[in-house]
Formats: C-alpha cells, structure tokens, sequence
C-alpha cells in the first residue's frame, strides 16, 4: 500500500474541513485532504444523477456581502462562482397568510405589521434584537475573535465589554420569554415565522432556543445571503481548487478506515494509502470519530452525542419540473407550513428551493431541480426498526409533497421526474452517521457557552464542522475550521519562539502567500 505523510491531514471535505485545510495550505504547511465521496461539501454539496444537479441539502448561504468570509475567498483566487442577490429571499407561506423576507430590515416590520404584528412592540423587539446580533455577528467577521485567544483578541474584547453586557439580559432565557416580555408571545405571523426560521438554522423551536443564538440567527436574511448560481457545489469544488492551488492535496474516494496514533504521529488507513501526520483536523461527527480512533484515549463525548441524537435527520424530494409562466425565471426558495399549531417538522414544514433559469447545468434545456427537505427527529427514529424505519420516512415524504402541493401548488404543476431521500439515504450521500444533519440544537442552557473552544477529541486530532462551535451554517462551518486551523498554527509559532528554534513544520516553498 502506498504511504503518504503530511503535517496536517483533513477527514472530510464538508465546509468545516475545506476552511481548516485552506488556512493549513495558506500557512505553507504540507496539508493532505481525505474524502470518502468523489464530490466536495458535504452536507451542502452538489450532486449528479443522470441530467440533473441538486443540492444535497442546504439551499441558501451566507458569508457573500463585501468583506466577508466567502467573498474574500472568491475574490483572492478569482473563483468562478456567481451569486444570485434574489429579493425577497424566502417566502414563509402559512394556511391564512404569505410573508416575503425581503432583505430590507424596514421592508420586513412593514410586512410583518400589515399581518396584524403590532408596530410599537415589533420595533422595540427588533431594536433590541439588531443590538444583539450585530454584537455576535462581529465575531464571524473576525473569527481570531473567538476562543482561544490570544493578547491582542483579549484586548479587542477589553473595549467591547459595555456591548457585551446586552448580552446577559437574554442569556439562559429562550426566544420565547424574549417575544413574551415584548408583549408579541401571542402574534401568531411573528412567532410562526420564527419558529421556522429557528428550525432551520439553530435547529429547535422558539419555545426552546436559546435566545442570543436565535436573536442572531435572525439576522441571517441580512449578512451576505445569496442564492449561489450552479450550486453551493461550484463554491465547494473552488475551495478545492484553492487547496491545491496553495500546495495542499486533495484525495477524493479515499474512505479513512481507522486511525491510531504512533510515536507522536497519527496513522490513518485508508482504502488506498497509508497515510501519516501529527495533526488531524476531521470534519467528522463525534459517532464517527470514535468509531475511527483506535489505541488513544478519547475525549467525554457522551454529552455531545446525545445533544446529536436528540437533533435531527432530514427525508428529502428531489425534483426536476419543466419550467412554465407561473414560475419565475429567478431561484425561488419557500418555506411551507401545514399546520402552524403542530411542531414543523415531519413534513408539516418544508424548505424548498427551485433552481434558477439561469443557473447552468442544473437540468436539461427548459428544466429546473428542486430540492425539498424537512426535519425527521433522531430520538424516534432511533427507536423504530429498520423495518418501520422505512415506512416512517414514506408517511413524512408523502406529508411533504402534500404541504408542497397545498402551499406551492405551482412547483408541483409540472414535475417530470421524482427521487426520494431518507437519513440511510442522505448517510451514503455524505458518509454522516445515520444521516444526521444540522448540528447540536442550541436549546436553552448555559452548557453551549462551555464548548466555545475548539474539540480536540485526541491528542492532535480536532473535530470541525457543524457539531463544533460555532457551526450549523455552512459560513460558520468554515469558520470553524478556519478558526482550529488558526489554533495549531498559533501553537507551533509559540512553540517555535518559545525554544528559539526554527518552526516544528517546513512550509513549501512554492506554496502562494495569502492572508489567512
């Protein structure tokens, strides 16, 4: 069997590994890339099946406003990935009423008081709720920001600590007790319209989210969202680009079957390789990691595994319909709501997202893909055999079409071809275990604030991606991975300054300098 050596190696090329292997291959450090699947990102990747191209799973995406995250990557390598500015975003369509977010925050109250929202209440809400977000928000902007910190990072908070003390008065309360003390706890729009927007993003209802994590979420519609033309994949497939174009290499259909740690050095066999490395970033679910890891000691990740089983799998449509006047030509996205009064989940509330006239190679001539998802509880489907497990799924997919079809009965009007997708499905897809998706639910409690650093689950092996803070969105993913990436290479500078000798890894000379 073949043997490789690197100084970093990364399991995985979801978000959360494609950002730690840039910044690794930035540094100059010889970075090998690991990907059981022969395509990039992951959960929110791009995937052929005959004609068509869908996304896997996540639909739209953040990070792509002047300045940050995304757009400096596109910029400094000149990516060919084009972005969509669509307006509104997302239409919340519900049994009595229809809300376009429109990515103008005035625009948004206007529509929410013509729903019956009352204006005075709305605009404390919201005022209070900008304060928040644009004090967490700061944070993705400069991700050194987060733990661990360094001087200048502990400096920087130093002159923030009047803004932060917003925080305390929403800290350990939900969502709810937020919209309750506003007087909104009983205006049906806003509360459902949060409630959804929740689900999809911190993965739990208002009633349970933890309110600085939901009240920034909120401002997901304003930070850089985009609808990303050709899908995210033409983003996820760049990066890769971006790797190698810095020195790092990029090993697709390279399942890593185990890894045990020698001599200070990990040993990952593959399928192909042996493969060896004293740090390993694996964008990986904890399950996953465990069952990987042989002969160290793992870290406690019993807590981080039940807050996972206690999320959530996804049953997903995926659809190609011809394309007619009832459509417009631009990317639509619909969140769809049977019952507002009964949980959004189980197809009761769905996400789609139909691909735009423009975006190429999505479909044949005159064609559009549509992804539709929902959420499927982990805690029950655990619990049924693979038997009914099936069932279960074919009952949430059949509820799906049908809140489609009652709520956006133009995107089933013409629909020419039909697969289905279940978590055993989504888990070949992506090599999750189980499918699950979303990351840790950020429920109420003071417990995500203890698990703000990056997790090292063994010596030099660091878990990223959506069940690492700050995770769940595909921009925090990535800036997780940049952010663990960040840690390592701060520790072999301080390493190295703190002996007097040269670094403990040989950067490559033709590895192109950029700015991490």
């Amino acid at each position: 069997m073949k043997e490789l050596e690197y100084d970093a190696v990364v399991i995985g090329t979801g978000f959360g590994g494609l950002g730690a292997a840039l910044t690794l291959a930035e540094a100059g450090l010889r970075v090998g890339v690991l990907e059981a699947v022969n395509y990039p990102g992951g959960c929110a990747s791009t995937f052929r099946r005959r004609d068509y191209r869908f996304e896997s799973g996540a639909t739209l995406f953040s990070g792509f406003s002047e300045g940050m995250y995304f757009d400096q990557l596109i910029k400094r390598y000149n990516m060919p990935v084009e972005i969509d500015w669509i307006d509104p975003l997302v239409e919340v369509r519900s049994e009595t009423w229809n809300l376009k977010v429109s990515r103008s925050r005035d625009k948004l109250h206007e529509d929410l008081v013509a729903l019956g929202v009352p204006d005075k209440n709305l605009r404390a809400f919201f005022d209070e709720q900008r304060r928040i977000a644009d004090v967490l928000w700061q944070l993705f902007d400069t991700p050194d920001l987060l733990p661990p910190w360094n001087l200048r990072s502990l400096a920087v908070h130093a002159t923030r600590l009047p803004r932060y003390a917003k925080l305390l008065k929403v800290v350990g309360r939900s969502l709810f007790d937020v919209l309750k003390r506003h007087g909104l706890d009983k205006s049906e729009p806003l509360v459902t319209f949060l409630n959804a927007l929740c689900q999809i993003t911190i993965q739990t209802s208002v009633r349970e989210a933890e309110a600085p994590f939901a009240m920034a979420t909120m401002d997901y519609y304003f930070r850089g969202t985009a609808h990303v033309r050709d899908g995210i994949g033409s983003l996820a497939n760049s990066m890769v680009k971006a790797i190698e174009t810095s020195g790092g290499d990029v090993h697709f259909t390279t399942r890593v079957k185990s890894a045990q740690r020698e001599a200070n050095m990990w040993h990952l066999h593959t399928n192909k390789y042996l493969v060896r490395s004293k740090y390993v970033f694996g964008n990986l679910l904890p399950h996953a990691a465990e069952a990987l890891i042989h002969g160290s000691t793992v870290s406690d990740l019993s807590a981080t595994k039940r807050d996972l089983d206690d999320g959530w799998g996804a049953a997903m449509l995926y659809l190609a319909v011809e394309h007619h006047q009832e459509l417009p030509e631009k990317a639509l996205h619909i969140e769809a709501i049977g019952d507002p009064g009964q949980p959004l989940i189980e197809g009761n509330h769905i996400f789609a997202s139909l691909s735009g006239l423009a975006d190429r190679n999505r479909a044949p001539a005159g064609q559009r893909t549509l992804t539709v998802s929902t959420h499927v509880p982990m805690s029950k489907f655990l619990t049924l055999d693979p038997s009914e497990q099936g069932a279960y799924i074919a009952r949430i997919q059949d509820a799906m079409f049908e809140t489609l079809n009652t709520r956006a009965p133009e995107m089933t009007r013409s629909i020419v071809m039909k697969m289905t997708a279940s978590p055993r499905t989504f888990e070949r897809f992506t090599k999750r275990p189980l499918g699950r998706v979303g990351g840790i639910p950020r429920k109420v409690g003071l417990h995500h604030y203890l698990r703000m650093m990056p997790l090292e689950v063994a010596p030099g092996f660091t878990l990223v991606g959506d069940s690492a803070f700050p995770g769940q969105s595909t921009l925090a993913c990535a800036i997780g991975g940049q952010r663990a990436a960040t840690k390592l290479l701060r520790t072999l500078k301080l390493r190295a300054l703190g002996t007097n000798s040269p670094p403990e890894l040989t950067p490559h000379s033709s590895a192109p300098q950029h700015s991490p």
